[in-house]
């Protein structure tokens, strides 16, 4: 990570009137943040809410030497969805949101504009007209111009985004799917789900690769909290993954578990970040992992419990580490050792 570009933790300053009066006040004690992107420049973050909501922060303004607290609101709150926003992805054009049986594409350049409207969107299939699943996860796959969506009723689809139609309907989980992890080389995605299993698609030919039921094995099983797949993360021949099991480094081509991390079942979000794992679930903090196991760090987030993690994709001098869950505080790290502010969702 980048050395950091500001001194050190900040004081808390007291708090500013929240936009929106009394009624906003009670939504901001019960919001969530499910999902961040950031923009391909490194200098905006999207945020969506619980409540569908999408705010657009200026990382560049609240990273500068002459931030204020206003620099660490959005500049620009949307309606997305009508209900949550699950899970946001960038290209370089465009955000791409996720909700209740629907993605949207929205133009980096328009956001945080006042009558901010999507560009277009696209609904997945569905066997009844009474299924809309929510779409839990996206996977940008710039080299082939296509997204991967996450669905709640057990499918993983591919929709072409020069068409717009969908490309690819990947059956073979039984339940919902939770996350995926995109394999850039071959073209492959792994899905995580509630069913238990990690299974490896072929993104081209549209076929099932390999299947691993990682609550099979003994050294990953958590009988008491459940089979189900929360977090996924891919770097080449490797993977971690949890959610009911334990937080686990696997080696993908001989389907070894090789490392089980010394975290509590229930891992929320994780991610490969040069030669560590970061995650985040239940708990107010962020853990550091080495791949060998060892637990690195382990510093204090201002959310209660961690549901989403967000590197944004400008090395080294830009690059910041956004991390968000139970609460409109957005925590932002530009070294890991400490948080160095909070972005506020109003």
């Amino acid at each position: 990570m980048a050395a950091p570009i500001r001194a050190g933790p900040e004081a808390a300053p007291p708090p500013l009137p929240v936009p929106g009066g009394v009624k906003r006040s009670r939504q901001l004690l019960h919001m969530s943040v499910l999902s961040l992107s950031a923009s391909p420049c490194g200098r905006y973050l999207a945020a969506g809410n619980n409540y569908g909501e999408i705010a657009v922060f200026s990382l560049s303004a609240a990273l500068s030497a002459e931030a204020k607290e206003e620099s660490k609101r959005p500049i620009g709150v949307f309606q997305a969805h009508p209900g949550p926003v699950y899970s946001l992805a960038s290209s370089e054009r465009l955000l791409l949101s996720a909700g209740d049986g629907e993605v949207k594409g929205w133009a980096w350049n328009e956001l945080g504009k006042k009558g901010t409207r999507e560009l277009w969107t696209r609904r997945p299939p569905c066997r009844t007209s009474l299924e809309v699943p929510e779409i839990n996860s996206l996977q940008l796959n710039p080299r082939d111009n296509c997204v991967v969506l996450a669905g709640g009723d057990g499918a993983v689809r591919v929709l072409d985004m020069e068409s717009g139609s969908f490309t690819h309907e990947l059956r073979g989980h039984r339940d919902l799917v939770h996350c995926l992890a995109l394999r850039d080389l071959p073209p492959h995605v792994l899905s995580g789900g509630e069913d238990g299993t990690v299974r490896l698609w072929d993104l081209r030919s549209g076929t099932q690769v390999q299947v691993i039921e990682v609550h099979k094995y003994e050294e990953c099983s958590r009988p008491n909290h459940g089979k189900w797949i929360r977090c996924l993360a891919t770097d080449s021949d490797w993977m971690v993954c949890g959610g009911g099991p334990a937080l686990t480094l696997w080696h993908l081509r001989s389907v070894t578990p090789t490392t089980v991390f010394p975290l509590p079942p229930r891992q929320h979000h994780a991610l490969f970040h040069q030669d560590l794992v970061l995650a985040g679930g239940p708990g107010p903090a962020l853990h550091q992992l080495q791949l060998s196991g060892e637990l690195r760090g382990r510093v204090p987030c201002t959310p209660p419990a961690l549901r989403c993690l967000c590197l944004s994709p400008r090395p080294p001098e830009h690059q910041v580490l956004t991390v968000a869950g139970n609460s409109p505080k957005i925590d932002v790290f530009t070294n890991l050792g400490y948080r160095a502010f909070s972005l506020c969702f109003t």
